[in-house]
């Protein structure tokens, strides 16, 4: 079709169609091709593993698929060579994604012939999608991101991939050729987000196209070859309700989250790293209406709200030289000039914190961000210590002050032992006590124990409070009989008929 391929003669006689005509003469040679990792399964290596633990199964049957498939690597690395000495790149780039796949693969058969490689027709049907990707996409990150139940993508140098499914982390096959080619995919991904990762600048987050958090960090830093880490979006985007079918939260603390962002209360939500906080972000923000103005400010964009009316920040790093660097400070702080009616910072990591405190108590009610801290009252002394790592010569009475007069609520997201998600706290900040912060819970999540498969059971439950802090707000939006109705629903009572829990945090 096109392409540079007057090295090969035999290449333009050759028809595109009589690639599979020579595979079924890989039929008597199974043992030679790397895919006959499967036939040994059935061996006498397999019988003893009933003896030992489930666990340690999967290790010798990584390293077994690993030993068998390195003459798989080098047909793999010899064809895909030929392919890039053979393709023209310029003019494959001006193709749809569809007809550049096609087009490798019928260059890619056609060079399987011509170099007699012996490869039975799944191998080479296994062959032909690698290099597409390769050449296309994220090579053998392919398939994990392709599956929507992985939550997380590890991989630690060219020979260790692992992937979290349902909480828990277990270890896949996925390998690379080599360093390089893991190094290559790293590069490609960030460059799609203008970032870069290479010896001298070594650590990077970006982004895939869907969302995804990437951060890569590079050798020198990382001795065993780069360390890639991919925290996957879902395809669909999560809503309260499904958080409710996950057991996240009961229905009724649903509603009363739901009232929490339609009647602009300032949020800030806690949790440790994993524990879902970016996803309960992006829930809570489907309760605003629709004719708000949300500025999001990222360090990668990742949330994906619902809303028309959106403006997405990211920050940016430095240049080669050190200079263009823009911090999530100057994006809170540019986002005031912009006509905001919600601020969302994604994440306050640093100084942002005074930023975002002092828009949230100017006028931009209903602002929300997210910080990592195990527990409400964390959450406060977190806050107070990244507004101190600003250089703010302030009080510590008065950085409390601050924080009272502007957050509302607090909600704790948290990841239990099992690998399941709760919302354990949603918490009002009510004032202060002499310097003391004072908290008040509404609803409370109870672990009651474990079951016979190993998952933790608990409840949610309300603490008793009935009129909440931000009665006033809810009433201006008409939502009383609302909120009235979901806390009392989720009181508890004990074997007396008397309501359980203490309210303060």
């Amino acid at each position: 079709m096109f392409g540079k391929r007057t090295n090969d003669p035999a290449s333009v006689a050759t028809p595109k169609k009589a690639a599979p005509a020579p595979k079924p003469v890989a039929a008597p040679k199974p043992a030679a091709a790397p895919k006959p990792a499967a036939a040994p399964e059935p061996k006498a290596e397999a019988a003893p593993k009933p003896a030992a633990p489930p666990k340690p199964a999967p290790e010798p049957e990584a390293e077994k698929q690993r030993s068998h498939s390195e003459e798989y690597y080098d047909v793999k690395t010899t064809v895909f060579n030929a392919l890039i000495d053979t393709i023209d790149l310029t003019q494959l780039s001006k193709l749809d994604a569809i007809a550049a796949r096609e087009e490798i693969r019928d260059i890619v058969s056609e060079i399987i012939q011509l170099k007699n490689v012996v490869m039975s027709i799944a191998e080479q049907e296994e062959l032909l999608e690698d290099i597409c990707n390769d050449v296309l996409g994220y090579g053998p990150l392919e398939p994990l991101l392709a599956r929507d139940d992985i939550a997380d993508i590890m991989v630690n140098g060219a020979a260790t991939t692992y992937i979290e499914v349902n909480g828990k982390v277990q270890r896949t096959g996925v390998r690379f050729a080599d360093n390089a080619q893991l190094m290559n995919i790293c590069q490609r991904i960030v460059s799609q987000v203008g970032r870069r990762v290479d010896e001298s600048s070594p650590i990077c987050d970006a982004r895939l196209p869907d969302g995804s958090r990437v951060n890569v960090i590079a050798p020198p830093l990382a001795i065993d070859g780069a360390a890639l880490t991919i925290r996957k979006f879902k395809k669909d985007r999560l809503r309260l309700e499904q958080l409710v079918k996950f057991g996240s939260i009961t229905p009724q603390a649903k509603t009363i989250l739901e009232i929490i962002g339609r009647v602009r209360c300032n949020v800030l939500i806690s949790g440790g790293t994993g524990s879902g906080k970016t996803t309960l972000l992006n829930c809570l923000t489907g309760s605003i209406d629709h004719d708000e103005r949300i500025i999001t400010c990222e360090d990668s964009a990742e949330l994906q709200l619902q809303q028309p009316h959106v403006v997405r920040l990211e920050t940016r790093p430095p240049n080669l030289e050190g200079e263009g660097e823009i911090t999530m400070r100057d994006l809170v702080k540019n986002c005031l000039r912009m006509r905001p009616e919600r601020i969302i910072v994604g994440e306050v990591r640093g100084p942002e914190a005074f930023d975002l405190l002092q828009a949230m108590n100017t006028g931009h009610d209903g602002s929300m961000g997210t910080l990592h801290a195990n527990s409400p009252r964390e959450a406060i002394s977190r806050l107070e210590s990244m507004i101190m790592m600003g250089g703010f010569a302030l009080p510590v009475k008065t950085i409390r002050e601050m924080i009272v007069g502007s957050i509302d609520v607090i909600v704790q997201a948290s990841r239990l032992r099992d690998g399941s998600r709760k919302i354990t706290h949603i918490t009002e900040v009510m004032g202060m006590e002499g310097e003391v912060v004072t908290l008040q819970n509404l609803v409370v999540y109870e672990t009651m124990g474990e079951d016979a498969n190993g998952k933790l059971t608990g409840r949610h439950r309300s603490t008793g409070i009935s009129r909440p802090a931000f009665w006033e707000r809810a009433e201006y939006y008409s939502e009383t009989g609302r909120l009235s109705e979901a806390l009392a629903e989720s009181e508890v009572f004990d074997e007396h008929g008397n309501p359980m829990g203490e309210s303060h945090a």
